[in-house]
């Protein structure tokens, strides 16, 4: 029997997702600093095995919740709307301490990395090869995007599923390309403060993509299932402010540490 409420809020239901999310993320934590210490990855792929099972089951209820039930109203909306702005400007001032310590270190280069930058012994990537074409990727995807909007906003199906396909196919490529470039690089994350502030700021970048592409494929299997329209498609439009940050944090990237640090 279905209970009418009398207000336009949505109290969740009892869920298990949440307390499987924070073992997984415990289960993982604890994975890799066993894996760093003891060179043992098995309770890592442990622990993301629980948090993939839980993002696919948690999403799942927010499917059906927003896409069958009606429980996404416009207040709820407006408060989903509210909430990715506000997790998204906490990404903004985390990635600005990334920055912040770029700038700090090459700034002013102390004796110990030579009085230079990049420090003495630091061969960095050439910011006019796969730097570029990983800028030319990031770019086009947001134009993919920003063409899926459109085309939902105008009821047009096969072409918002061809712009989502693109741009999880450019999000795909913008990864391997930066696996690449990882497994070129002549230096390492503990060599000196460029190594440290280079593969932390562009790592966690590109952790970023991986999970906005994760977003945009799972906006993309909802939009085949009929699950957006042009009137209700906030998983969608999130997923696409998501990526537009991605854009922005790597175009700052590419200028500071590619090309004016290197």
């Amino acid at each position: 029997m279905m209970i009418k409420s009398n207000h336009s809020f949505h109290l969740v239901d009892q869920s298990p997702w949440p307390l499987t999310g924070a073992t997984a993320a415990l289960t993982m934590t604890t994975g890799i600093v066993k894996w760093f210490q003891e060179f043992d990855n098995k309770l890592f792929l442990f622990g993301l095995l629980i948090l993939l099972v839980t993002c696919v089951q948690w999403w799942r209820d927010i499917s059906r919740e927003g896409a069958f039930q009606g429980l996404h109203t416009s207040i709820v909306m407006m408060g989903l709307r509210w909430g990715m702005i506000l997790f998204i400007t906490s990404e903004i001032l985390f990635f600005f301490s990334f920055f912040w310590s770029f700038f700090h270190s090459s700034l002013s280069p102390s004796m110990e990395i030579g009085l230079q930058w990049p420090p003495s012994g630091i061969l960095p990537f050439n910011p006019f090869q796969v730097p570029l074409l990983n800028t030319i990727i990031l770019l086009s995807s947001g134009v993919t995007v920003t063409w899926a909007h459109h085309s939902l906003m105008e009821n047009n199906h096969s072409q918002t599923t061809m712009g989502l396909l693109m741009t999880v196919i450019l999000g795909v490529y913008f990864t391997s390309l930066q696996a690449l470039e990882y497994w070129e690089a002549s230096f390492t994350i503990s060599d000196s403060a460029y190594g440290s502030t280079f593969f932390m700021a562009t790592g966690f970048h590109g952790i970023h993509v991986i999970i906005g592409t994760t977003f945009l494929l799972v906006c993309l299997t909802r939009h085949i299932s009929h699950q957006f329209s042009k009137n209700h498609h906030f998983g969608f439009e999130a997923a696409a402010w998501y990526w537009h940050f991605v854009d922005v944090v790597w175009l700052f990237l590419y200028m500071s540490i590619y090309w004016w640090g290197s």
